[in-house]
């Protein structure tokens, strides 16, 4: 059966088949956003997208800093984004956000442009294997086979072909070529369905010969292949909704989520529930009254001290949802306290992060909320919510004590920050030192707040940003270090920053966070390879990037450029905050400390 889609005669198309049909296939999906990198042997490619007007299509010339820059995209689309590339060393920089996406759930869909499978190990420029490059880091993949109808002869003269006999007649070639088209159609619809339906990073791989740019006005009439249907999983709730009434002490801890995951009536749900204590971080999206939003401020004072507080936490039951959890401490609690149960709600997947995972529920954790509180009243079990809460209040009544007679440093400037974040806010956060801060403070309950948590590297956070900015609808703040900064400089790189992009970047002039760390310090050695002290600062990199600095190093300054700092502007703006990098590390510590006095 032959899909008939109405197409504008207007459009040009590569007159390379398997590459018009990939970029065909993308337009049946859907699939808008397309991040080109530069290149010769992906030209039928990029030609194909450019010229339909369908697709929005973005030139990035650094592949690393493409591949966040779709992954942002397709974060805050919550559809498949793709990039595209040339061969050889171009598609391995796509790795780190490939295995970004995987450990993410995002959609991201590689295109990787080949040369034929006979140019393949025998001494050409830019040729490497690529069949297989990124597994096990994807959630499917397809080799696709090269032509025969394109390019025919210097196909049959190459003595290493083994695509088609030689000397084939000119039937032999259609119907060999009708094979391929079929196989490939079916390998593309499978491998774009399965970046939708498991949300999870895909490659394409196209390998083709010269010549690269003819166009043509005649598309290829396509086979029709049904999209795949998600399967509903049989779930019976009755047995955790039974189990879940009877426990008087259950912690819900949440991870990265979305915003809106949870609606606000099972919010309110879970809130009004006595024997449930909430515990939420900054990257789950979830900010409501009554919850542990910092958990770390609950912990850390107490931990190897108050074991009988730290008994009476520990739960029966352990629910779970959303990515990846940030906090070590509850990490490290929960594999020393092990809850009775551990269920872990999610369509996909699911970790055993605290080495207790009894149950992996495959329901989305709304749904599954929903149907746990459904006709259920509240209960007041036995003031485990009650106390827990208790404690934490006054941890952090001795934390905004603290606050006030600390000198300016990195918690110093954190905690201003954070205080100045306006409402209707979209948060990209790096990760490392900046991320961990960000769990101590509050922010406006419109904040939307993302991270690249799954593998919870630096590099790619402003590429990242950058790519959000662009589909998300609210001015967008990127908070960040300084090593996460200088390492993906190229993120600047690109004819795309809004005027409304504002970076915060707090340069303590090294790896801040590797001072904080069990560890030696101040020596050559900690200073030179974990620290890895520098004197940079962003302000030559703001103006070949065009964008506005603005530098301050106390707290006074920091106060005053604020004020003015999200207002609307012709240019986006960069604010730098210098700390002191000796004093940062124990004011952070002795923070902790003083919730310990009583």
């Amino acid at each position: 059966m032959k899909l008939n889609t109405k197409k504008d005669i207007s459009i040009q198309y590569t007159d390379v088949p398997v590459a018009q049909t990939v970029v065909q296939l993308c337009e049946i999906k859907n699939i808008k956003n397309i991040v080109i990198c530069s290149g010769s042997r992906n030209a039928p490619l990029t030609n194909s997208f450019v010229e339909n007007p369908f697709f929005i299509t973005y030139s990035v010339i650094d592949e690393r800093s493409a591949a966040f820059f779709a992954l942002g995209i397709a974060q805050q689309m919550r559809a498949p984004a793709a990039v595209v590339c040339t061969s050889g060393s171009a598609l391995l920089n796509f790795y780190p956000a490939i295995v970004e996406a995987l450990y993410s759930n995002i959609p991201l869909i590689v295109i990787s442009a080949d040369r034929m499978p006979y140019s393949i190990d025998i001494g050409d420029g830019q040729t490497i294997q690529q069949k297989g490059v990124f597994e096990p880091h994807l959630v499917a993949q397809a080799y696709l086979t090269p032509d025969v109808s394109h390019a025919t002869k210097t196909l049959i003269d190459n003595p290493n072909q083994n695509l088609i006999k030689k000397n084939p007649s000119i039937k032999e070639v259609n119907d060999r070529q009708i094979e391929i088209q079929f196989e490939n159609e079916k390998l593309i619809n499978q491998v774009l369905n399965t970046a939708k339906f498991k949300s999870g990073p895909v490659h394409l791989n196209v390998p083709m010969e010269e010549p690269l740019y003819g166009m043509t006005d005649v598309p290829i009439r396509l086979n029709y292949f049904n999209d795949d249907e998600k399967k509903n999983s049989i779930i019976n709730i009755e047995s955790y909704k039974k189990q879940w009434e009877k426990s008087s002490k259950k912690l819900v801890l949440v991870g990265v989520n979305f915003p809106g995951t949870i609606n606000q009536e099972v919010l309110d749900k879970i809130s009004e529930d006595n024997s449930v204590v909430l515990m939420t971080e900054t990257t789950s999206n979830l900010r409501p009254a009554n919850a542990i939003n910092s958990i770390d401020s609950l912990i850390a004072p107490i931990e190897g001290g108050d074991s009988p507080f730290l008994k009476l936490l520990q739960p029966d039951i352990l629910l779970t949802f959303g990515g990846m959890i940030i906090s070590k401490k509850i990490k490290h609690f929960l594999r020393n306290f092990s809850p009775k149960s551990h269920w872990h709600i999610d369509p996909f997947k699911a970790n055993d992060t605290y080495y207790c995972l009894s149950d992996h529920v495959s329901l989305d954790p709304n749904e599954f909320l929903s149907k746990i509180y459904f006709n259920t009243s509240s209960q007041k079990g036995e003031g485990y919510k009650q106390i827990v809460l208790e404690k934490y209040q006054e941890h952090k009544r001795l934390g905004n004590k603290y606050f006030k007679k600390i000198p300016f440093s990195d918690l110093k400037a954190f905690k201003t920050v954070f205080d100045s974040i306006p409402n209707h806010l979209h948060l990209q956060l790096a990760n490392s030192s900046t991320v961990r801060y960000a769990q101590l403070f509050d922010l406006p309950k419109e904040t939307e707040v993302f991270c690249n948590r799954g593998t919870s590297g630096i590099d790619g956070s402003t590429s990242t940003a950058v790519g959000a900015s662009l589909v998300n609808k609210n001015p967008t703040v990127l908070i960040t270090g300084d090593l996460s900064f200088f390492y993906d400089i190229n993120g600047l790189w690109n004819n795309f920053i809004p005027s409304s992009l504002r970076i915060i970047l707090i340069n303590n002039s090294g790896g801040g966070i590797f001072r904080i760390l069990p560890g030696e310090k101040d020596t050559p050695k900690f200073d030179t390879y974990f620290e890895t002290i520098h004197r940079r600062n962003a302000k030559s990199i703001c103006k070949a990037f065009g964008l506005n600095h603005y530098f301050v190093k106390t707290l006074w300054g920091l106060r005053l450029v604020l004020k003015s700092f999200y207002n609307p502007s012709n240019k986006p703006k960069l604010l730098e905050i210098k700390t002191p990098r000796t004093l940062n590390d124990s004011v952070l510590l002795n923070y902790f400390k003083a919730m310990q006095k009583h």
